[in-house]
């Protein structure tokens, strides 16, 4: 029997919430009827998705597995209504995200060549959103930076670039040649809520500053709240009067990969993506050099 979407939708909000009370109320509809589709899901799947008792309401392992399951599943839903959306218009247009730094021109300008008929949009995305966007349809090929929840996604590895410490203007470290991680042993550090993606191998317990963007690290970093890391490339397009960017060498450097949702099949998106892995060698080895060359400047300007 085919997965009722509308049921699954039923089953995350009762599954995140783990309260039928609160599920109903939020969906609007009768807490009984609700009951009765969870019900009809669990027969549907021949296994019970909840425990049921008087201390409340929790999820069995398949109840369990089937909330990891959907967030990717009704997400490549949604995306199929914005691509029929996008087809009944009558155009043809791909949208390419990509993280601050990543240069998509050279892949773009590759791409329009062999297809002067279709619309390239390019949206810059952020960590906390680049899987979402492309499993519900938002953009079609991402230009991301790891680690990125790869449930529902195809990876390919595109190239890696060096970190370097963002450092408030007027530290004891500003304007150094390069420093090393055992330098910033102990410093506050400005960073996103998952402290499992700091780029060290000395975790720093107190990143009491949580942000999300490059804009939002460096106002953090200028304020003297702590300290940061970035990819090379992003020092080039971002900086700051009061901030300086000193390279940290044995610093885990940053995997740039390009992303399509894996149940996708389109001859555009894969005429992209043999476009930006022709196009990778060049960024890696021509453009972040010259890119270096500048954010050196930078930095030397900034600190």
């Amino acid at each position: 029997m085919d997965l009722d979407l509308r049921k699954l939708r039923y089953f995350v909000a009762v599954a995140e919430r783990l309260h039928f009370g609160r599920a109903s109320d939020d969906l609007h509809i009768a807490q009984p009827a609700l009951s009765r589709q969870i019900r009809a899901l669990e027969h549907d799947l021949g296994a019970p998705l909840f425990v049921r008792d008087s201390h409340g309401v929790t999820l069995t392992d398949a109840g369990q597995q089937l909330l990891d399951d959907a967030g990717p599943l009704l997400a490549a839903a949604q995306g199929v209504r914005r691509r029929v959306s996008v087809a009944a218009r009558g155009t043809r247009r791909l949208t390419v995200g990509f993280r601050a730094g990543v240069a998509v021109t050279p892949a773009v300008r590759a791409f329009e060549t062999r297809h002067p008929d279709v619309i390239v949009d390019v949206q810059r995305i952020e960590g906390d959103e680049q899987a979402a966007m492309l499993l519900d349809g938002r953009i079609d090929v991402g230009y991301v930076r790891l680690p990125i929840d790869e449930a529902g996604l195809r990876v390919t590895p595109l190239y890696t670039e060096p970190r370097v410490a963002v450092l408030p203007a007027d530290h004891r470290l500003a304007g150094k040649e390069q420093i090393t991680e055992a330098d910033l042993a102990g410093e506050p550090l400005v960073w996103n809520a998952d402290p499992s993606t700091q780029p060290t191998r000395r975790p720093h317990p107190n990143a009491g500053y949580q942000v999300r963007g490059v804009d939002e690290t460096l106002e953090h970093v200028a304020a003297g709240r702590g300290i940061s890391f970035l990819a090379r490339s992003a020092t080039v397009f971002y900086s700051h009067p009061d901030v300086s960017y000193v390279p940290i060498p044995d610093l885990s450097a940053e995997q740039v990969c390009l992303a399509v949702p894996a149940a996708r099949t389109s001859p555009l998106v894969d005429d992209f993506v043999a476009a930006a892995r022709a196009t990778a060698e060049i960024t890696e080895e021509c453009g972040n050099y010259e890119m270096w060359q500048l954010g050196g400047e930078s930095a030397a300007t900034n600190g």
